[in-house]
């Protein structure tokens, strides 16, 4: 591996964080795939030799309990979603080189093989540990039919992560007050021996790594918060009955299976071996990337990154695999301001996306460049139409069509003349604009140099207004603006890989616009073409209304269907609200006493930079003014905070968050943090009573 610019003489690889195979997939899941299809084919216009491999996760306990409950083999049900998924990707142009699942052969073989490594390298051990049971059914309970509360943060989790909270990952046993999902009651712990990765020896190593990281702040700074808090060690078995076994003969008659996440990112590897395999090392060598000099990038979601960036390249490390060179971790994605809910229906499902007749280019383009991949960003129809109408249709669609509509009509093809200096100029900064944006693995400003190439392009020909002009004087203009069509063509091409064909076609360039890299942007465009057709397609008003109502009916059915069949509380919109239950354990009078609770008044809000969720308040409560740190960046407007009043826990004890002190906590309620306040002016510093 190097950290030179890209392209480098060493082969590389980009792999997508595996779809777990238990449902259906939508546009939110859509993202992390869509984004690593674009980067692999940015960086293949770079003339970088890269592979694109993921696969489906096959294993892990709701696959093995929704089979239960279906009555079918968890390998049947799993190879199920698996198909859907190898058959739903190509739909939108996701082109991986190779498209595996954790189950096959190679990659139980390559887990063994690690696992073992771990274990001759003095890094596994065995620890007696505290397991959930359902005292009903006399059973282990795997980690995701367990509920309670996060012992980091507060907040509900499921039984390995912290997923409405802090992310973290969580050990067994780790999570306070374990509810049985399957039954609802009290979980007991009992006492169980399993195998654990001693990650804590290798922290070090960790912080090393994560100051060559590249990719995106998200992934390069949040671990950092663990290892100074202090690594625990990780296990790795689980008290289950689907997935691999721990190698060797011990662990067999204990039915203890390897933890999902030890085999699911060995499957990159597994999947870049099949690749070579079906194409020969001539083509490509999974050996060399992998345990020699390849670049490793990996594309996943915001949820995942401890998995990638403490216990992945640990497990490198001492099995001798190169490290990645970057992680590129995406933000989240709502819908129309909500989050998406699959329980109720609330969401777009590719499948669906693609009945409505939409081409694929259009959403991967929205996917690309509605924010930057680590950014939180929103969908919504008419965003949607917004974005297509405006840039697509009215920029890069609009100039493509007037200008080889005019080149066609006057004069057949490309005008024989020069392209221009400042023409040539323009394209070659376009270029150097794409080639930083790969570098700085954001495929939005990659794609933005080819759509300011275009608006540039739209802006040159209304300057000269070659319509006005005749065909000696218009000649120099028109071929300037296809050589600008042929740029946008090949730069467009890894975000809109159909539409950049179509344009490649109607220029009646040989070859493919898929095959070509950067310089064929300069390069001359053919003498003669044919009659252009418009690229995209304007999206009426009238159209988005009606994607809205179907999607606000099917909500209402399938919430009004929950409220039937379930006992939860609705809340006050009617929708359904999954409420946590009340506290059992009861504080007397003095304990409340204890607890210094102020009215406040922000006075100053500054979002914490490289922070996902962080903001820094300064907190007038009328002794003093506080500085508080709070997650809220991504539920707040920051900017609309000063003068706001709150509610402070002033004697919360003090904390370190991304370098800056937290003296004091802000109350909020639910997961949207509404923050409290109260009714009337009561002076600040008053203290809640």
């Amino acid at each position: 591996m190097s950290h030179d610019e890209f392209p480098t003489d060493n082969p590389a690889v980009v792999t997508c964080g595996l779809p777990y195979a238990n449902g259906d997939l939508h546009i939110g899941h859509l993202r992390t795939y869509v984004g690593g299809d674009v980067l692999t084919r940015a960086l293949e216009k770079l003339g970088q030799e890269t592979a694109f491999v993921s696969g489906s996760d096959m294993h892990g306990t709701p696959i093995a309990v929704q089979a239960i409950e279906d009555d079918i083999d968890p390998e049947a049900f799993a190879l199920e979603y698996h198909q859907q998924y190898e058959e739903t990707f190509p739909r939108f142009s996701v082109d991986f080189d190779n498209y595996g699942h954790t189950h096959q052969e190679t990659n139980r073989e390559l887990t063994h093989e690690i696992v073992e490594a771990l274990e001759a390298e003095g890094y596994v051990d065995e620890q007696q540990i505290k397991v959930a049971w359902d005292p009903e059914d006399d059973q282990p309970l795997p980690d995701r039919y367990v509920v309670g509360t996060c012992p980091y943060c507060g907040e509900q989790a499921r039984g390995d992560e912290c997923d409405e909270g802090c992310g973290r990952h969580l050990e067994p046993g780790e999570i306070e007050d374990p509810v049985s999902k399957i039954s609802g009651n009290p979980a007991e712990y009992r006492e169980r021996t399993h195998k654990f990765f001693k990650v804590s020896e290798l922290a070090d190593y960790l912080s090393g790594f994560l100051d060559r990281l590249e990719g995106t702040p998200n992934a390069q700074n949040q671990p950092r918060q663990w290892i100074e808090e202090g690594l625990q060690d990780w296990c790795i078995t689980r008290d289950l009955d689907w997935g691999f076994d721990y190698p060797g003969d011990e662990a067999e008659s204990e039915d203890l299976v390897l933890y999902v996440w030890v085999d699911a990112p060995i499957e990159y590897i597994a999947s870049t071996k099949q690749y070579t395999e079906r194409v020969g090392p001539d083509t490509y060598d999974w050996a060399e990337t992998w345990k020699e000099s390849g670049e490793i990038v990996h594309v996943i979601g915001r949820d995942i990154i401890q998995h990638h960036t403490i216990f992945w390249p640990a497990m490198l490390q001492v099995a001798e695999y190169n490290e990645p060179r970057a992680v590129v971790a995406s933000g989240f994605m709502s819908l129309d301001g909500d989050a998406f809910s699959t329980s109720r229906n609330r969401a777009i499902w590719a499948e669906e996306y693609l009945d409505e007749g939409f081409h694929p280019d259009l959403l991967r383009y929205y996917l690309t460049t509605v924010g930057g991949f680590q950014d939180d960003i929103d969908f919504s129809w008419d965003r949607f139409r917004e974005r297509v109408n405006g840039e697509l249709v009215g920029t890069v669609g609009n100039f493509a069509y007037r200008s080889l509509l005019f080149a066609y009509r006057n004069f057949e093809g490309t005008p024989d003349v020069e392209l221009s200096t400042e023409v040539e100029d323009r394209i070659a900064d376009a270029i150097a604009d794409f080639e930083a944006g790969v570098n700085d693995y954001s495929i939005r400003k990659a794609t933005q140099a080819a759509v300011e190439l275009a608006t540039f392009g739209n802006e040159y020909i209304q300057r000269h207004e070659p319509w006005n002009l005749d065909d000696e004087a218009a000649a120099p203009v028109i071929r300037d603006c296809v050589q600008i069509a042929k740029a946008v063509a090949v730069l467009m091409q890894p975000t809109t890989p159909e539409t950049a064909r179509r344009l490649w076609d109607q220029l009646d360039e040989d070859g493919s616009v898929a095959e070509v890299t950067l310089d064929a942007a300069l390069e001359a465009p053919p003498v003669a073409f044919g009659e252009p057709t418009e690229l995209f397609e304007k999206i009426p008003a009238e159209r988005v209304a009606d994607l809205n109502e179907k999607l606000e009916q099917r909500v209402q059915a399938t919430t009004a269907d929950a409220e039937t069949e379930s006992d939860d509380t609705a809340g006050d919109d009617g929708t359904v609200m999954d409420l946590e239950p009340l506290a059992e354990e009861r504080i007397d009078f003095d304990d409340f006493q204890a607890l210094d609770i102020r009215v406040g008044q922000i006075v100053e809000a500054e979002p914490i930079e490289d922070s996902d969720d962080l903001v820094r308040l300064d907190v007038d409560i009328g002794l003093e003014t506080r500085q508080v740190v709070a997650g809220i960046k991504q539920l707040h407007d920051v900017e609309t905070l000063p003068e706001t009043r709150v509610v402070l826990l002033a004697n919360m004890e003090k904390a370190e968050l991304f370098g800056y002190e937290s003296n004091g906590m802000v109350l909020a309620a639910g997961e949207e943090a509404d923050l409290l306040t109260t009714q009337a002016d009561a002076p600040l510093g008053s203290k809640i009573r």
